[in-house]
């Protein structure tokens, strides 16, 4: 029998337990032996809840419990979960997680604990929810030497650009909605900033290129500052605007990350998918593009692959699984100002000045005062230098 006890007891705990339950025969049979939740810990009470018997109210029952094996983190953040996660490891008890924080801020310092003790640490459900990606890139895409991950990363921003583009919506609006159909949290920030999609794109890249990346040395843009202009005029290219995390491995042994909003042409794999669905594309030598979609989030797809972890942990005691990165060093983060793309800019300038800052252009659109067009391809460096303080209205990359 493996014991597991649950930290956290909300949509993703709570949806653990529920799966766990409803799954119980194939999920045993899967692990190869009996798998039985011992303990629920939740700084609330559920007295009205089936599982009442199973909470307990201090870590400490959990920590000194010999035969609690696995611990299943969901609490969120990287106050009591990061202290909690290493002492479980201490106690000799391998840990499971959905926790895109912790792991993209203290992975690589907790993969090295669990290797010192031969215990494992697993974290699909931290990057899209349901979606398999983590393990196809540790194991099944391992030969290839993978040079590009990106996608679409959070769903509640998704879901608020598609309501822009499909119907018109303002930002403001799309946002109520998603709040409404409980799409979005109370307080939405780390969705909206790019906060969430730029954990999830340093997990990728730590595990891809196998050093660690400083979620805070990432440049990351969020989607509050586009307009329905911005998509309307999006829409007349063939295209769609998309919040995207992006990691590039350089020649010279480092890598590129940032999250911003691109434009999408027709083209481009990500640029159908709408609504709360994310989509990811790990670029390798050998396969090309490999996508990767399905629902990003939500509480049985994300407990899904926290059980399927749990699943591989108990068949893992004696051999530990592999999933492991090194310390970044300082110059391992590359600047993306350096990198050339097509740009799309929206600028308060006409076309013959336009023109005579950066020669070739592609107008898409001009009203008084103001002019929409495409450049490039030239690194964002360069465009700054070439802008040289004049005012843009809104500038977006074009991710072909």
């Amino acid at each position: 029998m493996v014991n597991i006890a649950v930290l956290g007891y909300g949509v993703v705990g709570s949806g653990v337990v529920e799966l766990i339950k409803t799954n119980y025969e194939k999920i045993s049979s899967s692990a190869a032996q009996e798998v039985k939740v011992k303990y629920i810990l939740d700084v609330r009470s559920f007295p009205d809840s089936p599982y009442a018997e199973l909470f307990v109210d201090s870590f400490e029952v959990i920590e000194n419990d010999p035969q609690v094996q696995i611990v299943v983190e969901t609490i969120g953040g990287t106050g009591a979960a990061y202290e909690y996660t290493k002492r479980s490891i201490l106690a000799g008890k391998s840990v499971v997680t959905s926790n895109k924080e912790l792991v993209a801020v203290h992975g690589q310092e907790i993969l090295e604990l669990a290797r010192q003790k031969n215990l494992n640490y697993l974290f699909e459900a931290s990057v899209g929810g349901g979606i398999p990606i983590l393990r196809p890139i540790s194991q099944c895409l391992s030969a290839n030497e993978i040079y590009e991950i990106y996608g679409i990363l959070n769903g509640t921003t998704n879901y608020i650009l598609s309501q822009m583009l499909l119907n018109g919506s303002s930002f403001e609006k799309a946002l109520e909605n998603a709040k409404a159909k409980g799409y979005a949290e109370a307080d939405p920030t780390a969705d909206i900033k790019g906060i969430d999609t730029c954990r999830k794109i340093c997990i990728l890249a730590d595990l891809a290129f196998g050093s660690h990346i400083n979620p805070d040395r990432v440049p990351t843009y969020g989607i509050e500052n586009i307009t329905e202009e911005d998509m309307a005029y999006a829409k007349v290219m063939g295209a769609k605007i998309k919040l995207v995390g992006r990691a590039l491995r350089r020649e010279e042994d480092s890598v590129v990350a940032y999250v911003a909003p691109h434009i999408l042409p027709e083209s481009n794999l990500l640029s159908n998918v709408e609504d709360v669905f994310n989509c990811i594309v790990v670029r390798g030598n050998a396969i090309g593009d490999a996508m990767f979609y399905g629902k990003g989030a939500g509480k049985l797809p994300t407990a899904s692959a926290v059980v399927a972890d749990v699943i591989d942990a108990a068949k893992h005691f004696n051999a530990r699984k592999y999933i492991y990165w090194e310390k970044g060093s300082e110059d391992y983060l590359s600047d993306p100002l350096l990198m050339e793309s097509r740009w799309f800019i929206r600028a308060e300038m006409g076309e013959e000045e336009a023109e005579k800052i950066f020669g070739s252009i592609q107008v898409i659109g001009e009203k008084p005062g103001a002019i929409a067009f495409t450049v490039g391809p030239v690194s964002e460096k360069v465009l700054i230098e070439k802008l040289n303080g004049r005012r843009l209205i809104s500038c977006y990359r074009i991710l072909d």
